[in-house]
């Protein structure tokens, strides 16, 4: 297990906690669950564990969430903003680099698909 740190960067991110699992060489060298906690102002902690799919589907079926699953919710996310009164060009060039990550991982997918090698451990 390792902490993940790099959201760090002001009061509200120093107070939340990021706990991976081990990463798992089996399944391309990356943790699989993560834990996320924080202490509310008034209350016990709270959070949630995101975990995210373990091997290939054609092998273990469905098991968790994917890449694209949070990214589509960060573009949601970040597309609210834009729309609304925190829209700004910070916003905008974020949700630009989201949008791009969706589309080089959906391109990703792609390719692996053409090659016949979609859904399973083959690079």
């Amino acid at each position: 297990m390792h902490e993940v740190t790099s959201h760090k960067s002001n009061a509200c991110n120093e107070a939340i906690t990021i706990i991976a699992d081990a990463r798992d060489e089996q399944y391309g060298n990356a943790s699989h669950v993560y834990k996320v906690r924080f202490q509310p102002k008034h209350g016990d902690p709270q959070g949630c564990d995101i975990e995210f799919q373990r091997g290939p589907i054609k092998e273990v079926g469905v098991n968790g969430v994917t890449n694209e699953a949070l990214l589509a919710i960060l573009i949601d996310r970040m597309d609210g903003f834009q729309s609304g009164a925190f829209a700004c060009e910070d916003n905008r060039e974020v949700l630009a680099c989201l949008l791009n990550a969706m589309r080089w991982l959906q391109e990703r997918t792609r390719a692996r698909v053409a090659r016949g090698v979609e859904g399973t451990n083959v690079i």
